[in-house]
C-alpha cells in the first residue's frame, strides 16, 4: 500500500521515522512519501519537504508567511493527488495538517491521524473537526481516551512512543559513555537546566533558574543548549555565574543529573521516564501569559501531572517561577529532601500508566490492519 505521511516539526520527524519502520515491519511492500525531515528519509521514507520550510511561529509571523504558508498547501495537495496514497497519516501540527485534512475529504482519501493536537488543553472546538475530516485518531496519552469519549469520538491508546525512544536510548551504551568526552573531570553532584527551545522561552525562563544556582555551592549545574538559540543569548543571561553547556545531550545529561529544573514540555516526561526529580518552571510575557489564562483548559502544565491526574513534580508558573521558590522546591528533590523518594513513586505509577515499549509498531499494525479490512 501507499502511504503518505505529514510531519511539521522536529519531534513529528522523530515519531514519523519510528512509525514509518513500523509499518515497512507490517506491510513489507509499503511505499512510503512524507514530509518531515532527516529522520523520517533514513528511515525509508522519500522525503518530498523538509518541516524547517513550514516552521512559522506566532501570530505576527505567520502574517507574513501567508504567502510561503500557502504555498506550501498548495503543493502538498498536488503532491497527495500525485502520489495518490491508500491513506494520509497526519502527525500532530494541526494549523496545516487539520487544513489538508479537509482537502482529503473531498477526494475520498482516507485520513488517519497520529498524535492528537492539544485539543484539551485549548481550542476545544477542533474537536468536530477531527469528527468530520479524520477517520481514526491515534493516541499517544491515556487521559485522551476520555476526553475524544466526552465528544462522542472512541479512540485507544497503544502507548507512549517517547517510552520507545527511551529504551532505545538505554540500550546504546556507547552514546553514553562519550557524552562529555572533553568536559573537566568533576565529581560534584549534577543538576540540569533545561530552558526551553526557542529564544523567547530562554529569555524568560532561564534568568530565573540561573539566579538560584547560587544556593547550591556543592553542585555542579549544566544547561542542555539547543544549538538553534544565539550563543550570546546563553552568555548574557548565565554571567558570571558557575554554570557549564552542553548542546544537544538531554538524555546523556539526565543519565548523570541527581535533579533538574525543566521547562515545561515533552521534557517533563523524559526527566521522569529517566527517574530525574524535576522542579517544573515555566515564565512568559505578561500579556502572553493573560491570554494563556485565558484560553487553556487544563489545571496543569507538565505532561507528568497531566498524565498523572495529580501534582507529582512542582509546577512554578509565571510569579511562582522566581530563584527563592525554585531554591525551596529544588532543595526537597535532592538527595535528602524530604520529597524526592516520593516524586520517583510516582515516576514509577506513571510508568505503570504509559505501559510498555513499543507504540509505534502497534499503532503501525492496526493502521494496516484497518487498510486491509
Amino acid at each position: 500500500m501507499k502511504y503518505f505521511i505529514i510531519a511539521g516539526e522536529k519531534s513529528g520527524d522523530l515519531h514519523g521515522s519510528n512509525l514509518i519502520r513500523g509499518l515497512k515491519l507490517a506491510d513489507t511492500r509499503a511505499e512510503i512519501a512524507c514530509w518531515g525531515g532527516e529522520l523520517m528519509e533514513e528511515a525509508g521514507g522519500k522525503l518530498l519537504m523538509h518541516y524547517k520550510r513550514l516552521a512559522f511561529m506566532g501570530f505576527v509571523n505567520v502574517a507574513l508567511n501567508l504567502r510561503a504558508i500557502f504555498r506550501n498547501m498548495r503543493t502538498c495537495r498536488d503532491q497527495i493527488k500525485e502520489f495518490s496514497p491508500d491513506v494520509l497519516i497526519l502527525i500532530d501540527f494541526p494549523g496545516f495538517n487539520l487544513k489538508i485534512a479537509r482537502f482529503a475529504t473531498t477526494i475520498n482519501l482516507k485520513v488517519f491521524y497520529y498524535i492528537s493536537p492539544k485539543l484539551w488543553a485549548w481550542n476545544e472546538s477542533r474537536v468536530e473537526k477531527i469528527r468530520r475530516y479524520v477517520d481514526r485518531m491515534f493516541i499517544i496519552f491515556p487521559f485522551e481516551v476520555e476526553f475524544y469519549r466526552k465528544h462522542g469520538i472512541e479512540v485507544q491508546y497503544y502507548g507512549n512512543p517517547l517510552v520507545d525512544e527511551i529504551e532505545n536510548w538505554k540500550k546504546d551504551q556507547a552514546v553514553r559513555a562519550d557524552a562529555f568526552a572533553g568536559t573537566p573531570h568533576d565529581n560534584r553532584p549534577v543538576i540540569v537546566l533545561l530552558a526551553g527551545s526557542r529564544k523567547h522561552e530562554v529569555a524568560h525562563i532561564l534568568p530565573q533558574m540561573v539566579r538560584a544556582t547560587g544556593k547550591f555551592p556543592g553542585y555542579r549545574f549544566i544547561l542542555a543548549g539547543v544549538k538553534s538559540i544565539p550563543g550570546d543569548l546563553y552568555s548574557r543571561i548565565i554571567g558570571d555565574h558557575d554554570i557549564e553547556i552542553v548542546y544537544d545531550r538531554t538524555y546523556e545529561l539526565f543519565s548523570i543529573a541527581e535533579a533538574a529544573l525543566v521547562k515545561s514540555g515533552t521534557s517533563t516526561l523524559e526527566a521522569a521516564l529517566l527517574d530525574v526529580p524535576q522542579v517544573v518552571c515555566y515564565s512568559g510575557d505578561f500579556i502572553s501569559m493573560v491570554i494563556a489564562w485565558a484560553v487553556i483548559r487544563v489545571k496543569f502544565i507538565s505532561l507528568v501531572n497531566l498524565i498523572m491526574g495529580k501534582e507529582t513534580v512542582t509546577e512554578l508558573v509565571q510569579f511562582d517561577n522566581n530563584p527563592a521558590r525554585i531554591t525551596e522546591e529544588l532543595k526537597k528533590i535532592i538527595k535528602g529532601g524530604e520529597g524526592r523518594e516520593k516524586m520517583l513513586d510516582g515516576y514509577r505509577e506513571l510508568k505503570q500508566i504509559l505501559g510498555p515499549a513499543g507504540a509505534s509498531v502497534r499503532v503501525a499494525g492496526e493502521m494496516v490492519r484497518l487498510l486491509n479490512k
